[in-house]
Formats: structure tokens, sequence, C-alpha cells
């Protein structure tokens, strides 16, 4: 039977990458999203993958929907954490409300996902996590306080949790993507762009595929003596 993976923030930009890394690796994938009903539905029909919604910041919203993915696909083996929110602004400007939202989406939401579906893989002696940090989450960026907190928090949360899951077959790793040409990126203003670009020594923006693969491989049967790790994956821009 093929290995059931669930992929928060999985319908678009890196987690859509990675969702179709995962299909095509023979598991069979649902795609959590929190808004856009009309891009999820136009996801599925484009790659087959089902989407469920539910809000990851939302503690019993992820317990239901991991549930509901579990009833209707079969026993959760993989998780890849990959929602992810900014609500950018500096101390001075950066409201609690914004502080708090991109804590509990981004950090809580780890935590939410892995109470619902950690269990089973401890009892079922198998299991894969794996958790999307930040290069911003190493290294620190100017105006991201509180998405450079989540992010350097997931970069812990790996650590211990992996440690409680490794000698019941459940590894647990991060992966720290750098600068990735995304719809978020693309938004960024040319002349700021080309500023980011020059810092990054291999001289260009990475790809989503480039951390798909990455988590494909983490997710897989050979990827069983890595656990606790953080790989990243960001052209030499911060080698940490």
């Amino acid at each position: 039977m093929a290995r059931v993976a669930i992929v928060t923030g999985g319908t678009r930009g890196i987690g859509e990458a990675i969702s179709l890394a995962l299909k095509d690796a023979g598991m069979t994938v649902a795609a959590n999203y929190a808004g856009n009903d009309e891009r999820a539905r136009a996801f599925t029909e484009r790659t087959g993958i089902a989407a469920f919604k539910w809000d990851v910041s939302d503690y019993e919203a992820c317990q239901a929907g991991c549930a509901q993915v579990a009833e209707q696909l079969g026993p959760i083996d993989v998780l890849v954490n990959n929602a992810g929110i900014t609500r950018d602004g500096t101390i001075m400007k950066l409201s609690y409300e914004a502080w708090k939202e991109v804590i509990d989406t981004n950090l809580g939401g780890c935590f939410n996902m892995a109470k619902g579906v950690f269990p089973g893989m401890r009892d079922r002696k198998w299991g894969r996590i794996v958790n999307i940090g930040s290069i911003n989450g190493q290294a620190g960026q100017y105006g991201q306080v509180n998405y450079a907190a989540a992010k350097s928090g997931i970069h812990g949360f790996t650590k211990a949790l992996a440690q409680e899951g490794a000698r019941a077959g459940v590894t647990v790793n991060a992966i720290a993507p750098g600068y990735i040409d995304t719809d978020m990126v693309a938004a960024v203003p040319a002349d700021v762009l080309e500023k980011i670009v020059a810092k990054i020594p291999v001289g260009r923006l990475g790809q989503a595929s480039e951390i798909a693969r990455g988590v494909a491989f983490l997710c897989s049967e050979e990827g069983g003596f890595v656990t606790g790790s953080t790989l990243s994956i960001n052209g030499g821009q911060h080698m940490y």
C-alpha cells in the first residue's frame, strides 16, 4: 500500500512542488490549504492530488483534518509542515496581532500537525516529518522578527522531536530554503531582487523543485538514518 502524506500549504509554490514530488515517489498525497478554494480546485484538477481545507494555526482544526485524511486515504505516514505566512515590519511598527499570527501559523502549525500524526507513526514504527524552515530563521532578516523567530523555532522543534521519534522509526528533519523563484519572491521589486541575487554565490534564485527533491529524499525509505538535521538549500548564501 502506498504511503500517505500530508503537505500543509501544499497547493501552491514550494508546497505544490513538494506535493508533486511525493506523488511521483509513489505516495498518496493530501495537500492542505487555508483559503483559496478556486486555486485549490484548479490544483486538484491539474495534478489529481486531493486538497483539504483547514487552518494550521487552529489546533482543533488540525486534529479534525488529520482524522479526515486518515479516514479517506489511510494512516498518515509522512507530514511536511510547509504552510507559512509573512507579516513583515520592524518591531517599532509590528503589531502584537502580526507577531502572534505568524508565530501561531508558522511555528504553532508544526506542533498542531505533529500532534495529529506523531502518535500513529510511533505506534506503527515508521514515519517521516519534514519541517520547512528558512534561511531567515538561521541568519535573521531586517523587518522579520516574527518570521525569523518562528522559523528559528522550527529548527529547535525539529531537533527535539527527532529525539522522541528516533527509536520508534520516526525521523524528523528540517529544510531551510534560501530565496526561491515563487510568486512571493516574484512580487519583490526588481531592484531589490537584483540585490538579493547578487548575494547568492551560485548567482540565481532557487527553484521550488530543488526544495521538493530534498523533501522527497528525507521522506523516503533511504532517508531513514537522517534525523534531527537541517538541510540548507540556499545556493551558498548562508553556510550554516
